[in-house]
């Protein structure tokens, strides 16, 4: 059954990105807010029935395939959309794209975390999967397994080595590319996803996570938005 929704969400936001360029071509700002708002909610819809198929048996080891397989089928599906705030500043700090369309993409992301937050809680309610029962709805679920101090490093270095390697391979065969980046990001959930999650996504983690900003909205703030635009602007003035 979750695969099953995953893929149905998956089918729905390709179809709702298909209309959208057929029918907005002539209203390029509110197709470039729709067509990011829909990938957004796409990566955090999957993402979050993904954390809770995380303790499927063999672990990690199903955790970590999932992972991979989806983070490919999301480059993909959503060519075109980086359903990251970090990743959006690129182009606007490149001066390929203006501050105000940078601004409205990052608008339409978090608004796709709150959408697809409200929606996966709404599904979960009607316990369709056995993975269902129980799901967190309000309580903060606490990623962070560590300090304060060495979550924020990890973020941030796990940032640092995300935007570099997307740096990289800019030039890389798109087809070639998508498993290149799926194969770091199921690295680095590997590596650190039991101590703060790895998301390095600020819409991600509010996704996943809103409550967490509510009850302890410095530590996570912190951890989760200010450590992956740091990590990005470090990037950017390094390279």
């Amino acid at each position: 059954p979750s695969l099953l929704l995953m893929a149905g969400i998956t089918g729905a936001v390709g179809l709702c990105r298909r209309l959208t360029r057929r029918r907005l071509r002539l209203r390029p700002r509110l197709c470039a807010f729709l067509l990011e708002m829909v990938s957004t909610f796409q990566v955090c819809a999957c993402t979050s029935e993904l954390c809770l198929l995380g303790t499927a048996e063999p672990q990690p080891h199903t955790a970590l395939t999932l992972t991979y397989g989806f983070t490919v089928l999301h480059g993909w599906t959503l060519p075109g959309s980086t359903c990251n705030p970090c990743g959006t500043l690129q182009p606007v700090w490149a001066g390929a794209a203006p501050l105000a369309l940078g601004g409205l993409k990052i608008a339409a992301q978090f608004v796709a975390a709150v959408l697809a937050r409200v929606f996966m809680h709404f599904v979960w309610s009607l316990e369709m999967a056995e993975a269902h029962f129980g799901a967190p709805s309000q309580h903060c679920s606490n990623p962070m397994q560590t300090t304060e101090v060495q979550a924020f490093c990890i973020e941030l270095l796990f940032s640092v080595v995300f935007q570099l390697t997307v740096l990289r391979v800019e030039s890389v065969n798109p087809k070639y590319k998508v498993h290149l980046i799926a194969f770091l990001i199921t690295m680095l959930v590997y590596a650190g996803g039991n101590l703060t999650g790895a998301i390095f996504n600020p819409a991600l983690a509010f996704s996943l996570h809103a409550s967490c900003f509510y009850d302890k909205f410095l530590s996570y703030s912190l951890v989760y938005w200010v450590a992956p635009f740091l990590g990005k602007f470090l990037i950017l003035y390094v390279f």
